[in-house]
């Protein structure tokens, strides 16, 4: 990656890919719970990913939904529910 940033008569380099090009230095994330936006400073924040199974063999099939819990949602003591309740949606979702 290359950084290059313009600013009062410096020239400095901006991150790009290695396609050439340029991409952000910062992905914001929402909470998958609340909607909120997880600030940069939220240390306490979580991103878990959950495998999918196959119904019929039970084995793991190499795929997954990311779900993002907030520093706020852990500090209430709700992330387990908050997961369990996210994943049980998606599984009905699914069929």
């Amino acid at each position: 990656f290359r950084v290059s940033l313009k600013s009062a008569g410096r020239s400095e380099e901006a991150m790009q890919n290695e396609a050439g090009q340029n991409v952000d230095l910062y992905i914001p994330r929402k909470c998958s719970w609340t909607n909120r936006l997880i600030e940069a400073q939220d240390k306490a924040s979580v991103q878990i990913n959950v495998g999918t199974i196959d119904p019929n063999t039970g084995l793991y099939t190499n795929a997954y939904k990311t779900y993002a819990l907030s520093g706020y949602v852990r500090s209430k003591g709700e992330s387990d529910m908050a997961l369990t309740d996210l994943v049980k949606k998606q599984d009905d979702q699914d069929g």
